[in-house]
């Protein structure tokens, strides 16, 4: 049987329908952090070749939110965003692939502080970092049932 942390990030990647239109692929979720990619597209583009603004802010939520779930999964609870702030450090062009780390800096009972950043993966510069605050909860107020688990 899986621990309750790999069922619910199991969970979370098959229904976060968001992530899947985004483009966003999970590749490491550890104790030490979590790293997503994000290849830009003609889909994120504000213009002929630049990514909106907003695809990298709803990137870092994801990067900032599922370094938190790591955190309040292993008492099966989820996360929702109270707050981030992000600084955006150099434009993004189509075709880059991006990198986006994200981990823990603080856990209390109920509030989570994660820090990211968002990396060029060709050149390896920052192009974006983050600092956001996370409310966790147990997964059940979100919808979901035991049946979603395969127990």
């Amino acid at each position: 049987m899986e621990n309750i942390r790999d069922l619910l990030i199991k969970v979370y990647s098959q229904t976060n329908q968001f992530g899947h239109l985004l483009g966003t692929e999970l590749q490491k979720f550890e104790e030490d952090g979590i790293t997503y990619r994000l290849e830009i597209k003609d889909k994120h583009l504000a213009t002929p070749t630049t990514a909106h603004g907003g695809v990298l802010s709803a990137y870092m939520d994801g990067i900032l939110g599922v370094a938190a779930l790591h955190a309040s999964s292993e008492n099966g609870c989820l996360v929702s965003t109270v707050e981030f702030k992000i600084n955006y450090l150099k434009p993004v062009r189509k075709g880059e692939v991006l990198i986006g780390n994200g981990q823990v800096i603080s856990k209390g009972k109920r509030i989570i502080i994660a820090q990211g950043e968002i990396v060029n993966e060709a050149t390896g510069e920052q192009v974006a970092i983050a600092t956001g605050t996370f409310n966790a909860y147990p997964y059940q107020k979100s919808g979901m049932t035991a049946f979603d688990f395969d127990l």
